[in-house]
């Protein structure tokens, strides 16, 4: 009895003994992988070599330029290409400089640099053209007038009673908005609006009634003819709307946007633009009226929003470079057969009269309105430093005689 009492304690000792160890040989075990386990992580991070990581790289930015033209693709993002350069060389070679203002054309040439367009310079009250710098783009067939044929638009739109300076013309939704705050900031939206309202006839009646379509010079040799469409461009183009906006359709010469703003500074007299070719052409200089304009009743209209436009719209780059007197202007900026064009047009409200100045940029992306602007202040900074803003004799007066022209030269 007291032998199988023994052995059955011998059998139970055993057993537990056999229960403790076996949690301690899993321990152990689970130990042994766990240290085995960085070292497998290890030893593959160095088995990828250099040609592998240049691998991965190379399909990362693969993967990211593919999502980069997906999403612009989605985007519709159109990029327009140039074909003409913002810069040209030599631009005044062969320009007639004897019977220019010497003090208007240095500011001229040194603000406009290198850059490839050119600058009309009119004194408004007598038509005669102070400076022409590069003469040969000046007095080009000319080219699409982009926004600057607002003002002929405006001018109109006033003449017909379609709105005064204060109406607001409704441009989808709750968007309202008046013309001076449209000429300052130069919104397509309203303009193709009051093109629509006048209609493609009286559009035109007005535009050629302020010089668009026929010969802005007397007598300028060299001078080539703008052009201005007998009928509204077609619907799927825009029509009316898109030509009273961008002038989309129409082809105008620095000369003749020169005589237009001549007309609104002087109060609505058209004249031929002279450039004198001799210092005798300037002692005998005559001024000539081609037609006299009713809009001085209109002129205080759109003066707020051409000084607008200078204060605070699409040309207040102008402004980085002169504040001493009052300007009022115009810009416009678009393209057309990869040529980009820009437009300022404006001129000097001073208390010993007033100066009108045109710069036309043709090329490339740097070539736009605001960079127009950005060089017409040059002008008036360099013209302001060599006294040009001062009484002096020799200049024309508002008084001046005139010859009355009715007929193109």
């Amino acid at each position: 009895m007291s032998k199988g009492t023994s052995l059955l304690r011998l059998f139970f000792g055993f057993l537990a003994a056999l229960l403790v160890a076996l949690p301690l040989a899993g321990v152990s075990w689970a130990a042994h992988i766990n240290t085995h386990a960085p070292a497998k992580s290890k030893s593959q991070k160095i088995s990828e070599s250099q040609r592998t990581r240049r691998r991965i790289r190379h399909l990362a930015r693969s993967r990211s330029a593919n999502l980069t033209q997906a999403s612009v693709g989605t985007r519709h993002r159109y990029h327009e290409r140039f074909h003409m350069s913002s810069f040209a060389a030599d631009i005044t070679a062969g320009d007639v400089t004897a019977g220019e203002d010497p003090i208007v054309r240095q500011a001229a040439i040194d603000a406009l640099g290198n850059m490839n367009g050119t600058v009309v310079a009119i004194e408004p009250t007598s038509g005669r053209v102070l400076a022409m710098v590069n003469q040969k783009l000046a007095l080009s067939s000319g080219a699409q007038p982009c926004s600057t044929i607002k003002l002929s638009v405006a001018l109109a739109a006033l003449s017909e009673g379609v709105v005064s300076k204060e109406t607001q013309v409704v441009l989808g939704g709750r968007s309202r908005m008046n013309m001076t705050t449209a000429l300052a900031h130069s919104n397509n939206a309203y303009f193709e609006a009051l093109g629509r309202k006048l209609g493609f006839e009286k559009v035109a009646y007005y535009a050629h009634e302020y010089g668009l379509g026929e010969l802005a010079g007397y007598d300028i040799a060299g001078e080539q003819l703008g052009s201005y469409p007998d009928e509204a461009i077609p619907t799927r183009l825009g029509g009316v709307g898109k030509m009273c906006s961008y002038g989309e359709g129409v082809s105008m010469t620095p000369l003749q946007l020169g005589a237009m703003v001549s007309a609104i500074a002087n109060g609505g007299t058209l004249y031929y633009l002279q450039h004198p070719a001799s210092p005798e052409e300037v002692a005998n200089f005559q001024p000539r009226v081609k037609r006299q304009l009713d809009i001085a009743p209109l002129i205080p209209e759109i003066s707020d929003g051409m000084a607008g436009a200078v204060q605070y719209g699409t040309a207040r780059s102008l402004r980085l470079n002169f504040n001493e007197e009052e300007i009022l202007g115009k810009t416009g900026t678009c393209s057309h057969a990869g040529t980009r064009f820009g437009w300022f047009a404006s001129y000097a409200n001073t208390s010993i009269g007033r100066v009108v100045v045109v710069v036309f940029l043709q090329g490339g992306r740097p070539t736009f309105g605001p960079k127009a602007a950005e060089i017409t202040g040059r002008i008036y900074r360099n013209m302001y430093d060599h006294n040009f803003f001062v009484a002096r004799p020799g200049l024309p007066s508002d008084t001046a005689a005139v010859k009355t022209i009715s007929t193109t030269p």
